[in-house]
């Protein structure tokens, strides 16, 4: 009877890695990118031209902007459009400042975000604009050049492959549990 319950115990865990095997196969590759704000060397600070750093990245639904600063003096402020030509900081929408001076934004929403610092820094140049984007869809794939309308075989086991698996995983649950 122990060796039965073992086994039973198993063909779910075999069940449970097959099928995880088969989403992770079928689900495509998605990653985030983190920015440090300025680049790797400057960070969040005086005298740097952020919009020129910015125009050279391209920021997508799901990224994140690390700001590294001066935790003593400066601040990372997400304001509005006006508030940010004006560098004015007294109505910020969301002060993202921890008090560690390392400070990370999530990019979640497609739209304009907009970043000063606080305590006159922006004059000084400490202000950010980006635009943030849906990703690429993925590049599709070539036509196939063949004209028979038979799959070729490295195409064919894309899908066979997981589908004997899926059955296979089906089959051992169904016979361990009826």
């Amino acid at each position: 009877m122990e060796g039965l319950r073992r086994g039973v115990g198993s063909g779910s865990a075999m069940v449970l890695v097959v099928l995880l095997c088969f989403v992770l196969v079928m689900v495509p590759e998605v990653s985030a990118t983190r920015f440090i704000v300025g680049g790797g060397s400057k960070g969040w600070t005086s005298n740097v031209n952020y919009t020129i750093w910015a125009q050279g990245q391209h920021f997508y639904n799901g990224d994140w902007l690390f700001f590294v600063y001066d935790r003593n003096q400066m601040n990372v402020l997400e304001v509005n459009q006006t508030d940010y030509v004006s560098c004015n900081a007294d109505h910020p929408l969301h002060n993202w400042t921890t008090g560690a001076g390392r400070d990370v934004v999530p990019l979640n929403v497609t739209r304009h975000y907009y970043f000063i610092s606080g305590n006159g820094f922006c004059y000084g140049g400490m202000k950010l604009a980006v635009k943030v984007e849906n990703p690429p869809p993925p590049p599709s794939a070539a036509p196939l050049k063949s004209k028979s309308s038979a799959l070729t075989p490295a195409y064919r086991s894309q899908f066979v492959l997981p589908a004997v698996f899926a059955i296979g995983a089906m089959w051992d649950a169904l016979v361990r549990f009826c």
